[in-house]
Order: C-alpha cells, then sequence, then structure tokens
C-alpha cells in the first residue's frame, strides 16, 4: 500500500525549498513509502514492558574536581606580548 503520492513529494519540496527532477520525485516516492514501511513495522512491536532509552551508552560523564591554581599576573601574561600598553594587550583596530 502506498502511503506516499508524487503530490505529497511536490509539497514537501516545496516547504523544505528543494527542487527535484521528474525522475528524482519518483525516487523520493519510492524512498519515503519504504521509510513509512519500515515504521508500520516498527508500531507492530510489542514495547510495553520496555524501559525507554535516556542514554544511547553506558558511558557517564567523569567531571574533574574543582581546583584553585595559580593564575599569571599581569606581568607574567603581558611578558611576552608583542605589543603591550600598561595593563592591556595592544592589538589592530577591527572595527570602524
Amino acid at each position: 500500500m502506498s502511503h506516499i503520492d508524487l503530490k505529497t513529494v511536490e509539497k514537501i519540496a516545496h516547504l523544505s525549498r528543494l527542487e527535484f527532477s521528474d525522475v528524482e520525485k519518483q525516487e523520493m516516492v519510492v524512498g519515503l513509502d519504504k521509510i513509512l514501511g519500515w515504521m508500520e513495522q516498527l508500531n507492530e512491536v510489542d514495547t510495553d514492558n520496555v524501559d525507554p532509552l535516556i542514554h544511547m551508552s553506558a558511558e557517564l560523564n567523569i567531571f574533574r574536581e574543582d581546583a584553585v591554581h595559580t593564575h599569571l599576573n599581569h606581568k607574567k601574561a603581558l611578558f611576552n606580548a608583542p605589543n603591550k600598553d600598561s595593563d592591556y594587550f595592544r592589538v589592530p583596530k577591527v572595527i570602524e
């Protein structure tokens, strides 16, 4: 049983701002019809006792502990700067 017709493909293409040749439209009809057929097969599967999938894998994020470290002071940060002005880096102007 066909779920998709040429008119539906043309409407989807218009909404998606896509252009297809007549041959490509026919291929889209066949392809989308296959996809909907697979979806019907999935609807036949009994999923009553299956928990919803929350994550795609069993891996967990391992976060590092926040730790206070020494930071650069102005003098050290500007030490190797190619162009500096007292406490600031000097860079070329980018906004007119």
